[in-house]
């Protein structure tokens, strides 16, 4: 949980600061902080209902983290204005003390820590992602009700291909509708992009619906841009006739979710399959790539924000439940040892390796930080032109991971 406030702390940062110099726009900037702050304390929120359900002790509850603004004390809790309002956190130390401490700055934690049942444990760890998941059924049910907002995706169709690229050289034409990439069916643009970016550059087969014609296979080698720091066919889409967002894919509200859960589970089964482990990891997005998502949806429209919300919500509740120590998935991962096994992981054990891995997603957001700046430094200033829309296009699909 600490090492996903300082990512989101320096990802909004870095993108609004970059936003206000080009574009001032402070009130997007304002609302992608909002955004970002109610979908972490919502979280924290979870895990403090369920703490205080249970009986266990809960020290602070802070909206906002860092220097405390103010601060009062009911039943027992303290309760934090902080002065950086991105999202918060709650110091419950019978379940996660070390965390407690690297949340309040190091300092050192002189409560003394009850050993609970397993199962609290658990349910603590697992109330926070439970109601980011509430906050995304509650978005996706509103935005469903929502008059005049208009539904749908891109299809996989080619509008117009590019001189010189890729598709051309392998004889895709427009009108083309891809059926398949690397034998996954695919309907929409962004399942077809998300494709081509996870092939690595390798010769991959295409199976596309040709009008006249029929079913035609053509192998195409994705080429590597640098601008997007990804593999591109250079082809464009149709336009977009619906006018729907682009996180806006369904009025069915158990769709959108499914949509949103389906567009996660795509990209960790890429990182866990060996020949696509590397091109997934080098598509991924970080905290900059997010911000530029929210931003980007909100200037669209606002119900288009409150999409790319909900799909946020669903990302942060299976990335937390993730058995890494340090995330909530860790917690679960040592309690049900303690059930199984009847004997718990040493303090000593947990602790270190709680520790170890939370600078190594420290080092790890910052490694995407860079390289989402850099790459979103070249897509600003690439110049106009099909190969321009072709990288814009890509952009898009970028940022759903």
């Amino acid at each position: 949980m600490f090492a996903t406030f300082l990512y989101i702390i320096a990802g909004v940062l870095l993108f609004s600061l970059s936003i206000a110099i080009h574009f001032a726009t402070f009130l997007y900037i304002i609302a992608c902080v909002l955004l970002f702050s109610l979908s972490i304390a919502i979280h924290e929120f979870g895990h403090f209902v369920a703490a205080l359900w249970l009986g266990l002790r809960v020290e602070a509850f802070s909206l906002g983290f860092g220097p405390v603004l103010c601060k009062w004390s009911a039943n027992g809790v303290e309760y934090r204005l902080s002065a950086i309002p991105l999202g918060g956190y709650v110091s419950i130390p019978d379940v996660d003390p070390e965390g407690t401490m690297r949340l309040e700055g190091g300092a050192k934690n002189d409560s003394v820590r009850t050993r609970i049942p397993a199962w609290k444990e658990i349910v603590v760890a697992v109330a926070g992602p439970a109601m980011n998941i509430v906050l995304a059924v509650l978005l996706a049910v509103a935005i469903s009700l929502a008059p005049g907002v208009q539904f749908g995706e891109l299809p996989s169709k080619i509008g117009s291909v590019i001189d010189d690229g890729p598709a051309a050289a392998a004889g895709m034409k427009a009108g083309d509708n891809v059926l398949s990439v690397g034998g996954r069916p695919v309907s929409t643009w962004k399942e077809m992009l998300t494709e081509v970016w996870i092939s690595g550059g390798k010769p991959t087969l295409f199976t596309v619906d040709r009008p006249g014609v029929g079913v035609v296979e053509l192998s195409i080698t994705p080429r590597y841009e640098e601008v997007t720091g990804g593999y591109l066919i250079m082809a464009l889409s149709e336009a977009n006739a619906s006018g729907a967002g682009s996180w806006l894919p369904s009025r069915n509200p158990l769709r959108q979710l499914a949509w949103d859960a389906g567009s996660i589970f795509r990209v960790l089964k890429g990182l866990v399959t060996p020949k696509e482990a590397k091109a997934t990891a080098n598509a991924l997005g970080g905290a900059v790539s997010i911000a530029q998502g929210i931003y980007v949806s909100l200037r669209q429209n606002a119900w288009d924000g409150l999409g790319f919300m909900r799909f946020l919500n669903v990302n942060l509740a299976v990335l937390n439940l993730l058995p890494i120590p340090v995330l909530d998935g860790g917690l679960v991962m040592f309690a049900l040892i303690a059930l199984v096994f009847r004997r718990r992981v040493p303090d000593k054990i947990v602790n270190a390796l709680s520790t170890g891995f939370m600078y190594l997603l420290i080092a790890l957001m910052a490694i995407l930080i860079y390289r989402d700046s850099m790459r979103s430094w070249r897509i600003h200033t690439c110049k106009t032109g099909d190969a321009a829309n072709v990288v814009e296009q890509a952009d898009e699909s970028h940022q759903d991971r």
